[in-house]
């Protein structure tokens, strides 16, 4: 048979999705592109916060960082911050690392990680914001 008599009748949409090393590469790309977006303003509003912080008594970052709106918007911030450093990553050893028990204990690995980071990041802006 020759390459025009097997062309498939699947859609490009369908010709697309299930392709590549991963098997869920659109939507993988779209979660990165949003949260490089999302981290936009957050990484601007994150770095007003901790310039408005410094050089202020504890008392004083207490009670700045004690605001909800301010809490709010560095949990954001970790939160995107984390799961996009996880996807990123994610991308780079599945595309970079050929052995597979390798890749395995990597993407492991770089999971944990991003959970340990994110997990230690929550809990001090939770601490900071309580005044615990």
């Amino acid at each position: 048979m020759s390459d025009h008599a097997q062309k498939s009748i699947r859609t490009p949409l369908g010709r697309v999705r299930a392709l590549g090393s991963a098997h869920h590469g659109t939507g993988h790309f779209w979660r990165q592109r949003l949260t490089a977006v999302a981290n936009v303003p957050l990484t601007i509003a994150a770095i007003v916060i901790i310039m408005s912080i410094l050089g202020r008594n504890h008392a004083a970052v207490v009670q700045i960082l004690g605001s909800t709106l301010v809490a709010i918007t560095l949990l954001l911030f970790i939160v995107s911050c984390v799961y996009h450093m996880w996807l990123g990553m994610q991308v780079i050893i599945e595309d970079y690392v050929h052995d597979e028990i390798a890749k395995l204990v990597s993407l492991m690995a770089n999971t944990f990680f991003s959970f340990a980071v994110g997990l230690a990041a929550v809990f001090a802006i939770l601490k900071l914001s309580f005044g615990l």
